[in-house]
């Protein structure tokens, strides 16, 4: 069987009685890599009628989103694209209807479109155009109509594409079968065209184009009044069954052999090993043809018969080519063809964040600052891609001689996108060191950006004062017994803001946590009234040691005192 998403397809629209069509309609089917890391998108948007740019709004929305939703990052889930492209064109209707002062209702549109990626069909709907299921037989309508009834059977929108700022979508998605046909009507269709109607029609013929054309045809001799648009999307097949066929894709490239001082891969020549671990080994090497230093990273021959290894690795030089930030390691293009598999990153000449540490042990706040601020630089270009690092640690964190902090090491890295994507492997979701890994993850729950933030503030708290928050690293039976122990009690050069700060960062429930790394780094240079508030706190809540320390000591003057009295008498 094809390894590969396919469909057939057809669509078809008419003005009908109408002296324009205000309808509009498309459906893409892109070429690798995009047709399975985005699919295939089909759209339907009417115009409403009482709009004198209606033929304008639903074609910019058409055509706006087919082609934006294949601009936007192949790390992103269908729905994040399609909120972020349906608020963009919602802004755009409204501003154009506020520059042209239209008197008529502005420029309003519905809007649905189907996005099949992978195995997986997804749904967005706004207004009333339709989206409907036949599978075996069975007709289903997988959309709502957003329509409010008047008196004398009239009806209108409750919900446009244009209508208000405060866009509210519909999105639905559902796996999909070979044989699965999806049928996208405006409402001059089915309201005139019966369900036992549509199946039959679509029963008739197997060219989708013809088909579709019917149901038009059908709509208007049943007495629609308006524009009449269908659109037939039927499954061939569907990616990835073929196992045979995607491991072969794995294992196109064998792993290279020993690279020893002075031998040359694929015009680089080793100079020598930087680091070797378990997983992966990592090499200085010359680029020959411009001379510039480069590091090699090569899979270890341990894993040379795992498949899930090999794709972990393969996505780690995928993450690298789509993120561009001066604070993450930059991979480059190959020089040359690849014969063996390995990838190529920047030489970044500098320290680690942990050497670092080591040499400069409880920073200046301000030197801090600086590390931390380009270190979530870094991180944020992760978020923004809907990629969630999962491994920062100092040892995954690089200054380069002019004090350039770069983050480094994608292996453990999650990709949203992806995620969406059905392979024959089983997903597993890698953890790197857990010193510095949120407490969900132990807990046996998804990590999101929250997770970074927490590993973030684990390396800041222990950036002044040479300890892990908790004083121990979490695991899951101590995760519920486990206290934050106030960094100020390490490094009493800490503000008590500071410290209400970073213990908000490493907060064990995700949701108390900051939101935003823009937050963080915010709160981490401006005093923070909240956290100096903690001032009035009890000292016992505060610094326990403090407070046992004072207790005792005021009980030793007590009973000197009582001492001196029975004494005295």
């Amino acid at each position: 069987m094809s390894s590969k998403l396919s469909i057939n397809a057809g669509q078809s629209s008419n003005k009908g009685t109408k002296e324009n069509n205000e309808d509009a309609c498309g459906i893409y089917i892109p070429d690798e890599p995009l047709l399975t890391t985005k699919g295939i998108t089909a759209v339907i948007a009417d115009g409403v009628s009482s709009c004198e740019s209606a033929r304008e709004a639903s074609e910019s929305c058409v055509q706006g989103f087919i082609n934006d939703y294949y601009s936007t990052p192949e790390s992103w889930t269908v729905i994040t694209a399609g909120q972020r492209i349906l608020g963009a064109l919602n802004r755009w209707l409204i501003s154009q209807s506020q520059l042209n002062s239209h008197e008529d209702g502005g420029m309003l549109t519905t809007f649905s479109a189907l996005i099949i990626k992978s195995t997986t069909a997804h749904l967005l709907h706004i207004g009333d155009t339709r989206i409907y299921l036949l599978r075996n037989g069975e007709l289903e309508c997988l959309t709502q109509d957003h329509q409010v009834w008047a008196s004398g059977n009239k009806s209108f929108l409750s919900r446009a594409l244009g209508a208000s700022s405060n866009l509210d979508i519909d999105y639905k998605k559902l796996a999909v079968e070979p044989g699965d046909t999806f049928i996208l009507t405006c409402d001059g269709v089915h309201e005139y065209v019966q369900n036992n109607e549509l199946c039959k029609l679509l029963s008739e013929q197997s060219n989708k184009e013809r088909a579709a054309k019917s149901i038009i045809t059908r709509a208007l001799k049943n007495g629609s009044h308006d524009n009449v648009t269908c659109q037939i999307v039927e499954i061939e097949t569907l990616p990835n069954q073929d196992a045979n066929e995607f491991y072969r894709h794995l294992t196109e490239l064998p792993f290279p052999p020993p690279l020893d001082d002075g031998i040359t891969l694929d015009g680089y020549r080793i100079l020598r090993e930087l680091h070797a671990s378990k997983r992966t080994q990592i090499y200085l090497a010359l680029d020959i043809k411009s001379n510039e230093k480069v590091i090699i990273k090569t899979p270890s021959v341990n894993f040379d018969d795992d498949l899930e290894y090999i794709d972990r690795f393969l996505h780690e030089e995928w993450i690298g080519r789509r993120i561009n930030s001066t604070h993450v390691l930059k991979v480059l293009e190959p020089s040359k063809q690849r014969r063996f598999l390995y990838f190529v990153t920047e030489y970044i000449e500098g320290q680690t964040l942990r050497q670092w540490m080591n040499d400069h042990p409880q920073p200046a706040i301000a030197e801090l600052r600086r590390i931390i601020e380009q270190i979530a630089s870094g991180v944020r270009a992760f978020h923004r891609l809907e990629m969630v690092h999962q491994d920062l640690k100092p040892e995954n964190i690089m200054i380069d001689s002019h004090g350039t902090v770069k983050v480094i090491d994608f292996g453990s890295t999650k990709i949203a996108g992806i995620q969406e994507i059905s392979t024959p492997l089983e997903t597993i979701n890698l953890l790197g060191t857990l010193d510095y890994a949120a407490p969900e993850y132990f807990l046996d729950h998804p990590g999101n950006n929250r997770s970074d933030i927490y590993s973030l503030g684990a390396i800041t708290y222990e950036m002044l004062t040479g300890q892990l928050p908790y004083g121990k690293a979490l695991n899951a039976r101590n995760i519920k017994r486990v206290k934050y122990v106030p960094a100020n009690l390490h490094n009493k050069n800490i503000p008590i803001w500071i410290d209400g700060c970073i213990q908000q960062s490493v907060n064990l429930n995700p949701s108390q946590r900051y939101a935003l790394l823009s937050e963080y780094i915010y709160d981490l240079s401006h005093p923070n009234q909240n956290f100096s508030k903690k001032s009035s706190e009890p000292l016992i809540e505060r610094n326990p040691v403090a407070f046992w320390q004072g207790l005792t000591g005021v009980l030793f003057i007590v009973i000197l005192v009582l001492t001196y009295l029975l004494a005295s008498k």
